[in-house]
Protein backbone atom coordinates (compact mmCIF):
# COMPACT_ATOMS: atom_id res chain seq x y z
CA UNK A 1 0.00 0.00 0.00
CA UNK A 2 1.38 3.53 -1.05
CA UNK A 3 2.06 5.69 1.94
CA UNK A 4 1.20 9.48 2.44
CA UNK A 5 3.73 11.67 1.60
CA UNK A 6 4.42 14.50 4.24
CA UNK A 7 4.89 17.99 2.17
CA UNK A 8 7.84 19.29 4.02
CA UNK A 9 7.76 22.10 1.77
CA UNK A 10 5.01 23.58 4.43
CA UNK A 11 7.23 22.88 7.68
CA UNK A 12 10.45 24.63 5.67
CA UNK A 13 8.46 26.97 4.22
CA UNK A 14 11.08 28.84 2.33
CA UNK A 15 10.54 31.46 0.35
CA UNK A 16 13.36 31.09 -2.33
CA UNK A 17 15.30 27.96 -4.04
CA UNK A 18 19.06 29.96 -3.06
CA UNK A 19 17.52 29.67 0.87
CA UNK A 20 16.32 25.86 0.88
CA UNK A 21 19.55 25.21 -0.87
CA UNK A 22 21.81 26.33 2.37
CA UNK A 23 19.25 27.24 5.04
CA UNK A 24 21.97 27.51 7.42
CA UNK A 25 19.79 30.47 9.41
CA UNK A 26 16.98 27.93 9.54
CA UNK A 27 19.17 25.37 10.84
CA UNK A 28 20.14 27.85 13.58
CA UNK A 29 17.28 29.14 14.73
CA UNK A 30 15.60 25.58 14.75
CA UNK A 31 18.51 24.37 16.91
CA UNK A 32 18.57 27.29 18.94
CA UNK A 33 14.57 28.12 20.06
CA UNK A 34 12.80 25.21 18.72
CA UNK A 35 15.13 21.95 18.93
CA UNK A 36 12.04 19.51 18.92
CA UNK A 37 9.23 21.13 17.10
CA UNK A 38 5.53 19.84 16.39
CA UNK A 39 4.23 21.43 12.72
CA UNK A 40 0.46 21.33 13.38
CA UNK A 41 -0.20 21.70 9.45
CA UNK A 42 1.94 18.59 8.37
CA UNK A 43 0.96 16.85 11.89
CA UNK A 44 4.86 15.96 12.23
CA UNK A 45 7.27 16.45 15.06
CA UNK A 46 10.42 17.58 13.56
CA UNK A 47 13.86 17.50 15.46
CA UNK A 48 16.56 19.00 14.75
CA UNK A 49 19.53 18.40 17.54
CA UNK A 50 22.63 15.54 16.74
CA UNK A 51 21.87 13.69 20.10
CA UNK A 52 18.17 13.55 19.54
CA UNK A 53 18.69 12.96 15.69
CA UNK A 54 20.84 10.16 16.41
CA UNK A 55 18.50 8.96 19.43
CA UNK A 56 15.80 8.63 16.55
CA UNK A 57 18.03 6.98 14.10
CA UNK A 58 19.43 4.38 16.18
CA UNK A 59 16.29 3.64 18.71
CA UNK A 60 14.24 1.02 16.76
CA UNK A 61 12.05 0.29 20.00
CA UNK A 62 11.04 3.64 20.31
CA UNK A 63 11.08 5.14 16.71
CA UNK A 64 9.66 2.82 13.73
CA UNK A 65 11.08 3.09 9.80
CA UNK A 66 7.78 1.59 9.01
CA UNK A 67 4.62 3.69 9.20
CA UNK A 68 1.63 4.99 7.07
CA UNK A 69 3.56 8.03 5.72
CA UNK A 70 6.84 9.13 4.58
CA UNK A 71 8.76 12.03 3.56
CA UNK A 72 10.87 10.50 1.35
CA UNK A 73 8.86 9.93 -2.64
CA UNK A 74 10.52 6.94 -4.16
CA UNK A 75 9.61 4.92 -7.01
CA UNK A 76 6.17 5.08 -8.36
CA UNK A 77 3.08 3.37 -7.25
CA UNK A 78 2.22 0.91 -9.57
CA UNK A 79 4.00 -2.66 -9.76
CA UNK A 80 6.57 -1.90 -11.67
CA UNK A 81 7.94 1.25 -9.36
CA UNK A 82 7.32 -0.83 -5.61
CA UNK A 83 10.09 -2.73 -4.10
CA UNK A 84 8.45 -6.33 -3.26
CA UNK A 85 7.95 -6.45 0.66
CA UNK A 86 10.16 -9.43 0.70
CA UNK A 87 12.94 -7.10 -0.25
CA UNK A 88 12.33 -4.11 1.30
CA UNK A 89 14.69 -3.11 3.93
CA UNK A 90 13.07 -0.41 5.65
CA UNK A 91 11.72 -2.42 8.08
CA UNK A 92 12.72 -2.87 11.95
CA UNK A 93 15.33 -5.74 13.63
CA UNK A 94 15.08 -8.37 13.37
CA UNK A 95 13.39 -8.91 9.94
CA UNK A 96 15.35 -5.89 9.08
CA UNK A 97 19.26 -7.34 9.23
CA UNK A 98 18.17 -10.83 6.69
CA UNK A 99 16.59 -8.31 4.05
CA UNK A 100 20.20 -5.97 4.11
CA UNK A 101 22.47 -9.10 4.33
CA UNK A 102 21.24 -9.96 0.59
CA UNK A 103 21.64 -6.52 -0.87
CA UNK A 104 24.94 -6.03 1.14
CA UNK A 105 26.13 -8.73 -0.89
CA UNK A 106 26.70 -6.18 -3.68
CA UNK A 107 28.35 -3.51 -1.99
CA UNK A 108 30.93 -5.62 0.33
CA UNK A 109 34.64 -3.91 0.42
CA UNK A 110 35.95 -6.36 -2.22
CA UNK A 111 33.59 -4.99 -4.43
CA UNK A 112 34.54 -1.38 -3.94
CA UNK A 113 37.74 -2.57 -4.91
CA UNK A 114 37.28 -3.89 -7.51
CA UNK A 115 34.78 -0.95 -8.77
CA UNK A 116 37.73 1.41 -8.16
CA UNK A 117 39.94 1.15 -12.04
CA UNK A 118 36.79 1.55 -13.66
CA UNK A 119 34.79 4.65 -11.38
CA UNK A 120 38.83 6.28 -11.77
CA UNK A 121 38.95 5.55 -15.92
CA UNK A 122 35.04 7.38 -16.33
CA UNK A 123 36.32 10.22 -14.01
CA UNK A 124 39.69 10.52 -16.28
CA UNK A 125 37.39 9.92 -19.61
CA UNK A 126 35.38 13.24 -18.58
CA UNK A 127 37.45 15.72 -16.97
CA UNK A 128 40.03 14.97 -20.43
CA UNK A 129 37.29 16.28 -22.22
CA UNK A 130 36.92 19.56 -20.29
CA UNK A 131 39.05 22.28 -22.52
CA UNK A 132 41.86 23.68 -20.39
CA UNK A 133 41.73 27.91 -20.27
CA UNK A 134 38.03 27.68 -20.70
CA UNK A 135 34.47 28.49 -19.46
CA UNK A 136 32.55 25.07 -18.35
CA UNK A 137 29.90 23.99 -16.87
CA UNK A 138 30.96 21.40 -13.83
CA UNK A 139 27.55 20.17 -13.34
CA UNK A 140 26.85 19.47 -16.89
CA UNK A 141 30.06 17.87 -17.33
CA UNK A 142 31.35 16.43 -14.65
CA UNK A 143 28.87 16.08 -11.20
CA UNK A 144 25.52 15.33 -13.50
CA UNK A 145 27.72 12.44 -15.89
CA UNK A 146 29.96 10.80 -13.70
CA UNK A 147 27.33 9.03 -11.15
CA UNK A 148 25.19 7.98 -13.97
CA UNK A 149 28.13 6.63 -15.75
CA UNK A 150 29.59 4.90 -12.77
CA UNK A 151 26.25 3.38 -11.76
CA UNK A 152 25.38 1.94 -15.64
CA UNK A 153 29.37 0.35 -15.60
CA UNK A 154 29.04 -1.25 -12.32
CA UNK A 155 25.40 -2.63 -13.22
CA UNK A 156 27.23 -3.86 -16.15
CA UNK A 157 24.61 -2.65 -18.78
CA UNK A 158 25.63 -0.56 -21.73
CA UNK A 159 27.30 2.43 -21.07
CA UNK A 160 25.87 4.65 -24.10
CA UNK A 161 22.22 4.25 -22.15
CA UNK A 162 23.59 6.09 -19.11
CA UNK A 163 21.80 9.45 -19.97
CA UNK A 164 18.56 7.34 -20.23
CA UNK A 165 19.05 5.83 -16.70
CA UNK A 166 19.54 10.07 -15.26
CA UNK A 167 16.22 10.71 -16.98
CA UNK A 168 14.87 7.27 -15.37
CA UNK A 169 16.66 8.86 -11.57
CA UNK A 170 15.22 12.08 -12.23
CA UNK A 171 11.47 11.13 -12.57
CA UNK A 172 11.42 8.06 -10.05
CA UNK A 173 13.07 10.12 -7.09
CA UNK A 174 11.19 13.80 -7.64
CA UNK A 175 9.31 15.18 -4.85
CA UNK A 176 5.82 15.50 -5.14
CA UNK A 177 3.92 19.14 -5.38
CA UNK A 178 1.12 19.21 -3.94
CA UNK A 179 -0.29 21.40 -7.40
CA UNK A 180 0.95 18.40 -9.59
CA UNK A 181 0.93 15.36 -7.85
CA UNK A 182 -1.08 13.68 -10.03
CA UNK A 183 0.99 14.49 -13.06
CA UNK A 184 4.24 13.58 -11.94
CA UNK A 185 3.04 10.11 -10.34
CA UNK A 186 2.06 9.63 -13.90
CA UNK A 187 5.24 10.42 -15.22
CA UNK A 188 6.89 8.19 -12.29
CA UNK A 189 4.69 4.96 -13.57
CA UNK A 190 5.71 5.47 -17.11
CA UNK A 191 9.87 5.97 -16.02
CA UNK A 192 9.04 2.90 -13.58
CA UNK A 193 7.38 1.10 -16.32
CA UNK A 194 9.74 2.08 -18.87
CA UNK A 195 13.20 1.20 -16.64
CA UNK A 196 11.90 -2.82 -15.55
CA UNK A 197 11.02 -3.57 -19.13
CA UNK A 198 14.69 -2.42 -20.49
CA UNK A 199 16.67 -3.73 -17.16
CA UNK A 200 14.29 -6.93 -16.95
CA UNK A 201 15.87 -9.01 -19.89
CA UNK A 202 19.50 -7.45 -19.06
CA UNK A 203 18.77 -9.60 -15.51
CA UNK A 204 17.65 -12.52 -16.98
CA UNK A 205 20.95 -12.53 -19.35
CA UNK A 206 23.18 -12.44 -16.48
CA UNK A 207 21.23 -14.90 -14.46
CA UNK A 208 22.71 -17.56 -17.28
CA UNK A 209 25.88 -15.41 -17.88
CA UNK A 210 27.12 -13.53 -14.53
CA UNK A 211 30.09 -11.31 -14.60
CA UNK A 212 31.09 -8.55 -12.34
CA UNK A 213 29.00 -6.04 -12.13
CA UNK A 214 26.25 -5.03 -9.14
CA UNK A 215 23.03 -7.12 -10.68
CA UNK A 216 25.20 -10.51 -11.11
CA UNK A 217 26.00 -10.20 -7.31
CA UNK A 218 22.31 -9.91 -6.34
CA UNK A 219 21.63 -12.79 -8.72
CA UNK A 220 24.35 -14.59 -6.93
CA UNK A 221 23.35 -13.13 -3.20
CA UNK A 222 22.17 -15.57 -0.83
CA UNK A 223 21.18 -15.53 3.14
CA UNK A 224 19.50 -18.69 4.88
CA UNK A 225 18.57 -20.02 1.56
CA UNK A 226 17.00 -16.99 0.34
CA UNK A 227 17.92 -15.71 -3.09
CA UNK A 228 16.44 -12.74 -5.30
CA UNK A 229 13.92 -13.42 -7.82
CA UNK A 230 14.46 -11.38 -11.25
CA UNK A 231 11.68 -9.42 -10.57
CA UNK A 232 13.37 -8.65 -7.43
CA UNK A 233 16.43 -7.22 -8.45
CA UNK A 234 14.84 -5.12 -11.64
CA UNK A 235 12.30 -3.71 -8.86
CA UNK A 236 15.61 -3.65 -5.68
CA UNK A 237 17.77 -2.16 -8.60
CA UNK A 238 15.63 0.46 -9.05
CA UNK A 239 15.35 1.73 -5.41
CA UNK A 240 19.65 1.77 -5.32
CA UNK A 241 19.55 4.40 -8.12
CA UNK A 242 19.23 7.18 -5.88
CA UNK A 243 21.77 5.93 -3.99
CA UNK A 244 24.05 5.45 -6.81
CA UNK A 245 22.98 8.76 -8.87
CA UNK A 246 20.89 11.44 -7.28
CA UNK A 247 22.53 12.18 -3.72
CA UNK A 248 26.54 11.68 -5.38
CA UNK A 249 25.55 13.98 -8.14
CA UNK A 250 23.58 16.32 -5.58
CA UNK A 251 27.16 16.09 -3.50
CA UNK A 252 30.17 16.83 -6.41
CA UNK A 253 28.13 19.45 -7.45
CA UNK A 254 27.84 21.09 -4.05
CA UNK A 255 31.89 20.46 -3.18
CA UNK A 256 32.51 22.63 -6.49
CA UNK A 257 30.22 25.43 -5.29
CA UNK A 258 31.91 25.52 -1.66
CA UNK A 259 35.04 25.38 -3.38
CA UNK A 260 34.03 28.46 -5.53
CA UNK A 261 31.82 30.34 -3.28
CA UNK A 262 33.15 29.10 0.64
CA UNK A 263 36.88 29.32 0.49
CA UNK A 264 38.45 30.39 -2.66
CA UNK A 265 41.68 29.47 -0.75
CA UNK A 266 41.07 25.70 -0.25
CA UNK A 267 41.38 24.56 -3.57
CA UNK A 268 45.12 25.38 -3.87
CA UNK A 269 45.43 23.72 -0.37
CA UNK A 270 43.92 20.89 -2.05
CA UNK A 271 45.70 20.65 -5.00
CA UNK A 272 49.11 21.08 -2.85
CA UNK A 273 48.33 18.44 -1.04
CA UNK A 274 46.42 16.05 -2.12
CA UNK A 275 46.01 13.71 1.44
CA UNK A 276 43.75 16.16 2.83
CA UNK A 277 40.87 15.38 -0.13
CA UNK A 278 39.02 12.61 1.55
CA UNK A 279 38.84 14.91 4.91
CA UNK A 280 38.04 17.38 2.23
CA UNK A 281 34.89 15.22 1.05
CA UNK A 282 33.79 14.49 4.62
CA UNK A 283 33.50 18.56 5.55
CA UNK A 284 31.47 18.93 2.32
CA UNK A 285 29.16 16.35 3.53
CA UNK A 286 28.47 17.68 7.15
CA UNK A 287 28.47 21.21 5.95
CA UNK A 288 27.03 21.36 1.87
CA UNK A 289 24.75 18.14 1.85
CA UNK A 290 21.68 19.74 2.30
CA UNK A 291 18.68 18.46 2.98
CA UNK A 292 19.54 14.90 4.28
CA UNK A 293 16.77 13.84 6.69
CA UNK A 294 14.74 10.89 7.36
CA UNK A 295 11.03 10.09 8.86
CA UNK A 296 10.18 7.46 11.28
CA UNK A 297 7.01 6.33 13.39
CA UNK A 298 6.38 6.34 17.31
CA UNK A 299 6.05 2.97 18.28
CA UNK A 300 4.91 3.52 21.74
CA UNK A 301 3.97 7.00 23.91
CA UNK A 302 7.24 8.74 25.05
CA UNK A 303 9.07 11.53 26.42
CA UNK A 304 12.26 10.78 25.57
CA UNK A 305 12.76 14.02 23.58
CA UNK A 306 11.27 16.48 25.95
CA UNK A 307 7.78 16.66 25.00
CA UNK A 308 5.31 14.08 25.21
CA UNK A 309 5.39 12.02 21.48
CA UNK A 310 1.93 9.40 20.83
CA UNK A 311 1.88 6.26 19.50
CA UNK A 312 1.88 6.71 15.41
CA UNK A 313 3.29 10.30 15.38
CA UNK A 314 4.83 11.17 12.20
CA UNK A 315 8.88 11.95 13.35
CA UNK A 316 11.13 13.75 10.67
CA UNK A 317 15.08 13.43 12.08
CA UNK A 318 16.59 16.53 10.19
CA UNK A 319 20.07 15.48 9.97
CA UNK A 320 21.74 18.32 7.94
CA UNK A 321 20.76 20.12 10.49
CA UNK A 322 22.45 17.83 13.57
CA UNK A 323 25.34 18.41 11.55
CA UNK A 324 25.42 21.72 12.35
CA UNK A 325 25.17 20.94 16.22
CA UNK A 326 27.66 23.12 17.96
CA UNK A 327 27.14 20.69 20.72
CA UNK A 328 28.38 18.19 18.54
CA UNK A 329 30.63 20.14 16.00
CA UNK A 330 33.16 23.18 17.26
CA UNK A 331 32.03 26.98 15.43
CA UNK A 332 29.56 24.07 13.60
CA UNK A 333 28.61 26.94 10.33
CA UNK A 334 31.95 27.42 9.42
CA UNK A 335 33.72 25.32 6.64
CA UNK A 336 36.62 23.33 8.39
CA UNK A 337 38.13 20.15 6.51
CA UNK A 338 40.23 19.75 9.75
CA UNK A 339 37.56 19.66 11.80
CA UNK A 340 38.62 16.44 13.86
CA UNK A 341 35.23 15.08 13.88
CA UNK A 342 34.07 15.64 10.61
CA UNK A 343 33.72 11.98 9.78
CA UNK A 344 30.34 12.22 12.65
CA UNK A 345 28.40 13.49 10.31
CA UNK A 346 24.52 12.09 9.98
CA UNK A 347 24.76 12.78 6.57
CA UNK A 348 24.48 8.89 5.33
CA UNK A 349 21.99 8.19 8.64
CA UNK A 350 23.17 5.78 11.20
CA UNK A 351 22.35 2.61 13.08
CA UNK A 352 20.90 -0.38 11.29
CA UNK A 353 19.81 1.84 8.20
CA UNK A 354 22.91 3.54 7.54
CA UNK A 355 22.84 4.33 4.11
CA UNK A 356 24.53 1.40 1.56
CA UNK A 357 25.90 3.81 -0.79
CA UNK A 358 27.85 5.61 1.20
CA UNK A 359 31.25 3.67 0.39
CA UNK A 360 30.54 4.07 -3.13
CA UNK A 361 29.76 8.11 -3.10
CA UNK A 362 32.54 8.74 -0.55
CA UNK A 363 34.51 6.68 -3.44
CA UNK A 364 33.17 8.62 -6.63
CA UNK A 365 33.52 11.92 -5.10
CA UNK A 366 36.76 11.53 -3.52
CA UNK A 367 38.36 10.28 -7.05
CA UNK A 368 36.52 12.67 -9.30
CA UNK A 369 37.92 15.60 -6.86
CA UNK A 370 41.59 14.20 -6.95
CA UNK A 371 41.08 13.39 -10.96
CA UNK A 372 40.45 17.06 -11.56
CA UNK A 373 42.64 19.27 -8.92
CA UNK A 374 46.45 16.91 -11.05
CA UNK A 375 44.44 18.63 -13.94
CA UNK A 376 43.80 21.94 -13.21
CA UNK A 377 45.69 24.35 -11.47
CA UNK A 378 43.16 27.37 -10.37
CA UNK A 379 38.97 27.24 -10.84
CA UNK A 380 36.91 30.80 -10.92
CA UNK A 381 33.45 31.51 -10.46
CA UNK A 382 31.52 33.22 -13.50
CA UNK A 383 30.12 36.76 -12.56
CA UNK A 384 27.19 35.58 -14.34
CA UNK A 385 26.53 33.03 -12.30
CA UNK A 386 22.80 33.17 -10.70
CA UNK A 387 22.19 31.14 -8.21
CA UNK A 388 18.56 31.16 -7.89
CA UNK A 389 18.35 30.09 -11.98
CA UNK A 390 20.16 27.03 -11.41
CA UNK A 391 18.64 25.14 -8.85
CA UNK A 392 15.91 22.65 -9.26
CA UNK A 393 14.02 20.64 -6.85
CA UNK A 394 15.30 17.29 -5.81
CA UNK A 395 15.36 14.15 -3.07
CA UNK A 396 18.24 15.80 -1.18
CA UNK A 397 16.23 19.19 -1.52
CA UNK A 398 17.60 22.16 -4.37
CA UNK A 399 19.87 20.55 -6.22
CA UNK A 400 22.25 22.57 -8.83
CA UNK A 401 21.22 22.35 -12.65
CA UNK A 402 24.59 24.64 -13.80
CA UNK A 403 27.72 25.79 -12.01
CA UNK A 404 29.93 27.50 -14.59
CA UNK A 405 33.58 28.32 -13.65
CA UNK A 406 36.86 29.34 -15.56
CA UNK A 407 39.31 26.37 -15.18
CA UNK A 408 43.21 26.81 -15.55
CA UNK A 409 45.91 24.06 -16.89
Amino acid sequence: MAKEIISLQEVKNFQTRSEEFFPLNWYKEMLNDTPVYFDEKTNTWNVFKYKDVKQILTNHEIFSVEGPRTSISVGANNEEGTIPDNTNIMVDPPEHQKRRSLLSAAFTPRSLKNWQPRIQQIATELIDDIQKNSTVDIVQALAGPLPSMVITALFGVPVEDRSQFKHWVDILFQPYDKENQEEIERRKQEAAKEYYQYLYPIVVEKRSHPSEDILSDLIKAEVDGEKFTDDEIVRVSMFLLGAGVETTSHALANTFYSLLYDDQSLYQELRNDSDLVPKAVEEMLRYRFQIAKRDRTVKQDNDLLGPKMKKGDAVIAWMSAANMDEEMFEDPFSLNIYRSNNKKHLTFGKGQHFCLGAPLARLEITLALKTFLQNFSRIDPVESFELENSLTDSAPGQSLTHLPMKVYP
